[in-house]
């Protein structure tokens, strides 16, 4: 099968999307399908290169507006592949736009990732060309059934859908070998945007004695967190240690006692991150905004769930969890038997080319 996977970055660019189109293409190369990414470039020029098995055309970006990339050339490369099926991640207008305008005659599938939270000028003009693009894809996919159900945009077309969560490598990540001494280190691992609200991390930790915190990731908030880590008084128990290599990142999570996730908006509408550190035995804090994050952390069981922008609310949980080892060993137990059961990038593979199948009219069976 040709498959052409459409997204406005790729590797090395980091981030949750970023890393779940690189899996899924580099696995369906693997598996024997002809597999294109096309992708703007961070720079003017246009490069083209193989990577694991997977073509990767970089298209050259003439400016970002709206945190979204700008390139005349992208639109005319995706006109160019020859492909059996197109799969969008969403939200990408441009690449929207683009597969809707040049490729209608092939079967078209996006993976919703999120809705436009921020970007709301955009989002009153692009609104109902959306709606047409979400309209004539053959099957959408949600990360979760919380995230369809809250969804304006994707309610409308519930007949459509398929719930696809994202999946990591158990095999990664992994609790240690040889647990360490518990202790009071907590973990936050993304990108540094200001729908992290780590400015609430921040203010609980304040009333925390002896936690310390590691912040894994790097962003546009990095100078005024740095500055609120400051004025809360904890920026000597707060550690900024920038982006982590992907191989670094199990022993990060293995030196790490609790997991906190203290998201404020639908921005953060899945939580890889979240797989991520209950895929290698650490229970996990996280906030309720209506998306999949509390889909993923079974409040009680695998972790405990929280209102956003509450410091004094996230400081009892992380509290309550650090003063009881029994717990901790319990709901990480837990995570990690809930990412072998149903959160596996193997999973998600094979679903998704069950709804490539499916999409094209053939029998999957």
């Amino acid at each position: 099968m040709r498959i052409l996977h459409i997204y406005k970055d790729y590797y090395p660019v980091l981030g949750g999307i970023e890393n779940h189109v690189r899996v899924l293409a580099e696995a369906q190369a693997a598996d024997g399908h002809a597999v294109t990414v096309v992708v703007c470039s961070l720079g003017h020029f246009t490069s083209q290169e193989y990577l694991n098995g997977v073509h990767i055309i970089r298209a050259g970006r003439v400016c970002t507006l709206a945190s979204m990339p700008i390139s005349l050339s992208q639109p005319f490369f995706i006109l160019r592949q020859k492909s059996d099926i197109v799969h969008i991640h969403s939200p990408y207008p441009l690449g929207e736009i683009s597969a809707w305008i040049f490729k209608r005659k092939i079967p078209l599938v996006i993976t919703y990732h999120s809705d436009i939270v921020n970007q709301k000028r955009l989002l009153r003009l692009y609104g109902p060309l959306l709606r047409m693009i979400l309209d004539r894809a053959r099957i959408i996919i949600g990360t979760s059934p919380r995230y369809i159900e809250t969804s304006p945009w994707l309610f409308p077309s519930r007949n459509n859908y398929r719930v696809i969560p994202l999946g990591v490598d158990p095999n990664i990540f992994k609790p240690a070998g040889i647990p360490h001494p518990p202790g009071r280190r907590l973990l936050f691992v993304g990108k540094l945007r200001y729908y992290k609200s780590l400015d609430t991390l921040f203010h609980a930790l304040s009333a925390l004695s002896g936690v310390v915190l590691s912040v894994a990731g790097s962003g546009s908030m990095k100078k005024k967190w740095t500055n609120v880590a400051k004025q809360a008084g904890v920026a000597d128990r707060v550690h900024f240690l920038g982006e982590i290599p992907d191989a670094d990142l199990p022993e990060l999570y293995h030196n790490a006692d609790l997991f906190v996730l203290p998201a404020n908006c639908r921005a953060e509408a899945f939580g890889t991150v979240l797989l991520e550190a209950m895929a290698s035995g650490l229970p996990c804090i996280t906030t309720e905004i209506g998306t999949g994050t509390t889909w993923l952390v079974k409040n009680g069981v695998t972790g405990l769930v929280v209102q956003p922008d509450d410091p004094a609310a996230l400081a009892e949980a992380i509290d309550s969890l650090l003063s009881d080892d029994a717990m901790l060993k319990r709901m990480g137990c837990a995570g990690r038997a809930r990412i072998e059961a149903e959160f596996t990038s193997n999973r998600m593979i094979d679903r998704v080319m069950k709804v490539y199948a499916e999409a094209v009219g053939v029998n999957s069976a």
